[in-house]
């Protein structure tokens, strides 16, 4: 089954580094981020991880959790946290989920349903597709999600560009221009009308063409 857009992120328990979650419960009534890698022990994902360890706290302050995976068993993610920790620099502080039977990076559509056997005897390459970032949002719905190659590391900031901005959407009704960074304009979406915005925005708008109103970024003087 193929994951879309503003689906229900499939529910799940694991056993992870802090315990066992029930992945909508432990979400709870904020932002989630489930980040996966194909494999402990590998030279791109541990930068990953530390970066994230590093990154955790402007996370937090978008009251968003983060979770990783990767399908190898949790004793083994406890070794591979201080190889982390030893080489970036910080300590991994959120939980590590653990999916040696593969049950989750097929729930997620990260590897075929039919893909045979458990994490044993797996390499990198076999588990490729499962280089994942799902964002999830309070109502439990797959609000992005992106699949990156072996080699490429993943860019955190622009995580938290594109939390910023959904979290906007969320909670104005405006969407962001491309390369947008917090602080910058904003533009009204079409489903506001021009009555709505008013009330909305009484200082006003910038209209480019009419589907297209600039205004400064609410909550920002």
């Amino acid at each position: 089954m193929s994951l879309r857009l503003n689906d229900i992120a499939p529910d799940f328990q694991a056993e992870t580094t802090q315990g066992v979650i029930h992945f909508h419960d432990w979400i709870g009534d904020g932002w989630a981020i489930l980040f996966s890698h194909p494999k402990d022990f590998t030279p791109v994902c541990t930068t990953e991880l530390g970066y994230m360890a590093k990154l955790a706290p402007e996370f937090q302050k978008r009251n968003c959790k983060v979770v990783g995976l990767s399908v190898d068993p949790v004793e083994s993610h406890f070794k591979w946290e201080k190889d982390i920790e030893e080489t970036q620099g910080y300590p991994v502080t959120y939980p590590m989920i653990g999916d040696p039977t593969l049950a989750i990076a097929k729930l997620y559509d990260m590897l075929p349903a039919e893909e045979p056997g458990t994490s044993e005897g797996r390499t990198a390459a076999t588990n490729q597709t499962v280089r994942s970032v799902f964002v999830v949002g309070p109502d439990k719905k797959i609000k992005l999600q992106l699949t990156y190659p072996m080699t490429t590391g993943r860019n955190f900031y622009e995580l938290l560009r594109v939390l910023d901005s959904m979290q906007l959407t969320a909670e104005h009704r405006v969407a962001t221009p491309a390369n947008w960074a917090d602080g910058e304009d904003v533009i009204i979406v079409p489903a506001v009308s021009d009555a709505e915005a008013k009330e909305k925005y009484p200082d006003g708008w910038k209209t480019i063409k009419p589907y297209l109103r600039i205004i400064p970024q609410p909550g920002k003087n």
